[in-house]
């Protein structure tokens, strides 16, 4: 394994042999552990099919590690978790785990079974823990995960939801070491920034599988890359992901150096050999000898620093209307449900839209609005002439019997793409595929593999809007860089439904924010909606009856200034002692869970779960009322939709 410390007394190992490397980067193959690992997995190889995954890899697992694994789609990072967690066999190599050790895995695809509720899956995992600590935090974690109906079918819930619900699972088994495979895929931003919270304050080991350079900057304290561009097929460094970048560079930089004085040295040597050298004596074989390994070691860097990436871009149409879209008055309910109400938004030329909200809120729902697949339960929706739209659907509905060859061109051999007619090879090598995948069935593929495959049959539409409902999905980071600067150079306008923060910062040059209760806002960017969020939300923590430490909403410009009535204001006058009583009430029903009696009776440590759920909410609306009583009483603008 190769590790680097921040502090450059341990930096990444290049090749043995000749070195020209700087003397910060010492050579270390093996990362110092201030702590013995409680997994130990040494020289490890496997195989899909005829193709290695990865080869010789070493992976070490300490108490209270947060670790970051990224990687190339296809590099085996989901191969190497499930290794790590006992659920498959490495071909070669050995994997050592401490007795008794409580680990979790949470696959990247949630399933529950058809009769599972909430309630059940957390009971079935309590029964599997072999610790009892799990029955002391199974409230405190299932609260703090937003569920409150503890009796709904998981396999009801939406993708997030299942998401956090698998989560949770995993976490009242109280592991020691929680192993995590894309667990941002399915989260909305706020599930994002929850999970956040909780890897940053746990004291268990985890590994972390994302593709999400923010998450990775706030959560990682060790960053570890699986790619066969390194000698041991494994980079790691101590550090975020921003420090990670860095000693990325430096080592690269340092192997190129190499690189280049092994190219000199083997010119040389062939030269030499060319001149016509015998090997008569012991001094010339071993010279000759000497000059086969170098060129050797020269083909093995050639071959691990050989890289390409996915060529991504959008065809745009030459139309020149200015206005493209426009929602007026649009209402969309779902049963007894307002998703969003009376929404006025405009979508013209160019203009690059972030759409955000919670899971449910109706993301997905007013894509279809603006594609015409739906209508509107009020209001209407005007679009330009022939306007034509690229939807790429989060469903992603690939035939997994059909090959990658005809996934990437159904109609033949090849495919035109902006008036030129590229062979099938062609356009496969565009998306990292080789000649030999093309025969392959899609369900072989990678999730990354599979969404290119997807982005590569959009791209065949000309498009003067855009509609990517979560595109990011299952793709590695070089890939999403692409994908962003070929976003960024589209010529026309695109709506981007995404839980990479850092790609909606890019992208977009407007936010338009679902708040999930009918509610619509429009903002300059990601930061201004998340102040907006936290402003209307008052922080679950709260626990001081101060009134001063309670976030205020910010005001909008189209807000109208209203004044208390009567009896508003005799409500305004004791909801602040109101609001003392059920913090009181929420303290008590905590400590009551810590009790060792109701720690150890299941049946009534979810009752009494459920009376805690039932406070909180109780004080969570009372904070919304006072928020919204405490604005007008100052005469604040009350929110509206933009």
């Amino acid at each position: 394994m190769i590790s680097t410390t921040v502090d450059g007394e341990n930096q990444p190992q290049l090749l043995s042999g000749l070195s020209l490397c700087p003397d910060n980067l010492k050579t270390d193959y093996w990362r110092p552990q201030s702590l013995p690992p409680i997994i130990n997995a040494q020289r490890i190889s496997r195989t899909f099919g005829a193709k290695p995954l990865f080869q010789d890899v070493s992976f070490t697992v300490s108490e209270g590690d947060r670790i970051g694994l990224i990687g190339p789609n296809g590099s085996g990072k989901s191969t190497l978790l499930r290794i790590l967690g006992g659920t498959e066999e490495p071909d070669t190599g050995n994997v050592a785990i401490r007795k008794r050790l409580q680990l979790s895995y949470v696959e990247q695809d949630s399933r529950f079974k058809p009769a599972d509720t909430v309630r059940s899956v957390i009971e079935r995992a309590l029964r599997r823990s072999a610790s009892q600590e799990g029955d002391t935090h199974f409230a405190e974690t299932l609260g703090r995960a937003g569920f409150e109906d503890l009796e709904v079918e998981a396999t009801s819930l939406s993708g997030g939801w299942q998401k956090r619900l698998a989560i949770v699972e995993a976490l009242v088994q109280a592991p020691d070491v929680l192993l995590l495979d894309e667990p941002t895929n399915h989260l909305d931003l706020a599930g994002i920034e929850w999970l956040e919270g909780l890897l940053e304050q746990a004291t268990f080991a985890c590994v972390v599988v994302s593709h999400d350079r923010y998450f990775l900057e706030n959560v990682a304290a060790t960053m570890a890359e699986l790619s066969k561009i390194y000698p041991a097929g494994l980079l790691r460094v101590d550090g975020n992901y921003s420090v990670f970048l860095e000693k990325k560079e430096e080592f690269l930089h340092a192997q190129s150096k190499r690189q280049e004085a092994l190219e000199n040295l083997v010119h040389s040597e062939i030269e030499w050999l060319r001149r016509g050298a015998k090997a008569r004596t012991r001094k010339s074989k071993a010279r000759i000898d000497k000059a086969g390994e170098l060129i050797s070691e020269l083909a093995d860097l050639n071959v691990r620093t050989r890289s390409a990436t996915a060529q991504i871009d959008f065809s745009a149409t030459d139309r020149k209307t200015k206005r493209l879209i426009e929602l007026e008055n649009v209402t969309y309910e779902v049963g007894d449900r307002v998703l969003f109400e009376r929404l006025n938004f405009v979508i013209s030329a160019g203009m690059r839209v972030g759409l955000v909200g919670p899971n449910g809120s109706g993301k997905t729902t007013l894509l279809r609005l603006l594609s015409g697949e739906w209508l509107p339960s009020q209001g209407r929706i005007l679009r330009a002439d022939r306007l034509r739209f690229v939807h790429f659907d989060q469903r992603r509905q690939l035939d997994m019997n059909m090959s990658l060859r005809q996934a990437l061109a159904p109609e033949g051999d090849s495919v035109v793409y902006q008036d030129r007619v590229i062979h099938v090879a062609s356009w496969a090598a565009k998306f990292l595929f080789t000649g030999e995948q093309l025969n392959q069935p899609v369900e072989r593929l990678s999730g990354g593999e599979r969404a290119r495959v997807l982005i590569a049959q959009l791209m065949l539409q000309p498009a003067d809007i855009l509609l990517l409902d979560e595109p990011t999905n299952d793709l590695d980071i070089p890939t999403l860089e692409i994908l962003e600067e070929s976003l960024l150079e589209f010529r026309g306008s695109l709506v981007l439904v995404t839980h990479d923060r850092f790609m909606l910062d890019r992208v977009s040059n407007i936010v338009l924010g679902l708040d999930g209760q009918g509610g619509a806002e429009s903002f300059a960017d990601y930061g201004q909606w998340a102040s907006w969020q936290s402003g209307r939300k008052p922080s679950l923590r709260a626990t001081d009856s101060s009134m001063s430490d309670v976030p205020r909403s910010p005001e909008s410009p189209l807000q109208a200034k209203k004044k208390l009535s009567y009896l508003e204001a005799r409500e305004y006058a004791g909801i602040e002692q109101r609001i003392a009583d059920a913090e009181e009430l929420l303290r008590s029903k905590r400590a009551e869970l810590e009790h060792p009696a109701i720690a150890s009776d299941g049946p009534r440590l979810v009752a009494v779960h459920a009376e805690m759920e039932a406070a909180q909410k109780n004080l969570d609306e009372l904070y919304a009322r006072w928020a919204a009583l405490e604005q007008k009483a100052g005469n604040s603008p009350q929110s509206g939709v933009r």
